[in-house]
């Protein structure tokens, strides 16, 4: 048999084991970590990080995807100032995102979403008055069906049965309004068309977002590659806070004995602890999960996925004067400049982020190329001439769960029903869709739930629990 070891991070009081080194994991043992607990965070990948990761391809640092963050993400905002990164992934003083019509006539093609320092809902009434993607009318009806959804309820679960697609079209949403600015954001937060998404997840985007505060919100991003926050600093962080970390160790088992002991099971090893947390992806947590854990657990597989297709594209010369924009008219969603974050010394570096991308996810590098090089000189004339140095895709079949109507009800929370067994990651009932806060929030909740078990202080965690309950 196997050595069975047990947690580090100082002698006595309680273990835990954390199964999972992205965001959730991440929070999960440093929450633990800071009310005492001894931890191990085990993660299959050779780094942490999860989904929001980096890879080096030649002499660019490149992020798998552009992940973003908006002021009302304070799980995400807590864990940049836990790891000290905040000032790495600083936020706007106030949202702006430039919209470009690809189809727009000349000096009418660039619109901006932005706001003001009004109260809600009129922060946001300059910025409607003068979106020229869309007519008079159909700003006027765009903020009659504003107001509609913040009356809605989001602890009332018969929206999460609904399509939002169908609610926006109920409230007069042309299709034309739909694409130039509810889809502009739903699908870079959702990863699903409005059709495609529950009006429970849909609506606490846009009631949180754009409708609770005025800064809410302001768009945060990384300045410096992801794997500098995500492994490289939240390494540093647990190291700092006692927990034993280990990276290409996958988990193959869990049990428990007849006194509530828990056993994990990795290659050459047996971990024994009090509590464990699983805070891998939702078919993971399946194969993992005991033997009435959970009274659905069949549920787990009935969450979808859905994709997301980043285009990496590398010129000779400077094509885009700011840091982003949203395109329209376009197969083109967002496009960032990543220069300066990969190291690049000459030429500039575009990312275009591309949501609900099931349609393109597997297409040849040849195709997506013939297809957006020539949308990108559409949209920045600076990029016609210019010398295509390189262009690579990366491409993440299960980016996130698809937000789809009912998903609500297949969510677990943090608890089982197995003593000492908690669940976390961005799939799990946060209430928020699969974003970074999402999976913050979840390791939050089974962080408090552990401690709340096993009689530990939480008070550190006290305003986030409560914001995530």
């Amino acid at each position: 048999m196997s050595e069975v070891t047990q947690p580090v991070g100082g002698s006595g009081g309680p273990t835990a084991v954390v199964v999972g080194g992205g965001l959730a994991g991440i929070t999960t043992a440093l929450a633990l970590a800071d009310a005492g607990v001894r931890v191990t965070l085990l993660e299959g990948r050779p780094r942490l990080g999860g989904l929001a990761f980096s890879f080096q391809r030649g002499d660019l640092t490149v992020d798998n995807g552009q992940h973003v963050y908006l002021r009302c993400c304070t799980g995400y905002r807590w864990f940049l100032d836990r790891i000290d990164g905040a000032a790495l992934a600083p936020l706007q003083d106030r949202l702006d995102v430039p919209v470009l019509d690809a189809a727009g006539t000349p000096g009418r093609r660039l619109g901006r979403i932005g706001r003001t320092a009004l109260p809600v809902p009129l922060h946001l009434a300059r910025s409607l008055a003068t979106y020229q993607h869309l007519s008079l009318a159909e700003r006027a009806k765009v903020g009659r069906a504003a107001l509609a959804l913040k009356g809605l309820d989001l602890a009332d679960p018969a929206l999460d049965a609904q399509n939002f697609g169908s609610w926006l079209t109920a409230h007069g949403q042309s299709e034309r309004a739909v694409e130039a600015l509810w889809d502009l954001v739903g699908v870079a937060t959702l990863n699903a068309v409005a059709g495609d998404s529950s009006l429970g997840l849909a609506a606490m985007v846009f009631k949180t977002g754009l409708l609770s505060d005025p800064g809410a919100a302001d768009i945060g991003w990384a300045h410096v590659p992801l794997g500098e926050l995500h492994d490289t600093l939240a390494r540093k962080a647990l190291d700092s806070a006692g927990v034993r970390t280990e990276v290409r160790t996958r988990v193959t088992s869990i049990s428990s004995d007849e006194n509530g002991r828990w056993s994990v099971q990795v290659p050459g090893e047996v971990v024994d602890a009090d509590t464990v947390v699983l805070a891998v992806p939702q078919r993971e947590a399946h194969d993992l999960l005991p033997e009435g854990a959970l009274d659905a657990p069949e549920r787990l597989l009935e969450i979808g996925t859905a994709p997301i297709l980043n285009v990496h594209v590398v010129y000779d010369r400077k094509v885009l004067s700011r840091p982003f924009f949203a395109a329209l008219g376009s197969p083109v969603q967002w496009v960032f400049d990543r220069t300066e974050a990969s190291g690049l010394r000459e030429g500039q570096y575009l990312a275009l982020s591309q949501s609900a991308a099931q349609h393109e996810i597997d297409e040849p590098v040849a195709a997506l190329r013939a297809r957006y090089l020539p949308e990108l000189e559409r949209l920045l004339p600076a990029a016609r001439g210019a010398d295509v140095k390189d262009f690579f895709v990366t491409r993440e079949r299960t980016a996130t769960f698809a937000p789809t109507p009912g998903v609500g009800r297949l969510r677990p929370g943090a608890r089982t029903k197995a003593s000492g067994l908690y669940l976390a990651g961005s799939w799990t009932a946060t209430g928020w869709p699969a974003t970074m806060e999402s999976a913050v929030r979840s390791g939050v909740s089974a962080a408090g739930a552990a401690l709340g078990a096993l009689g530990r202080p939480r008070d550190h965690l006290l305003e986030l629990f409560e914001e995530a309950a």
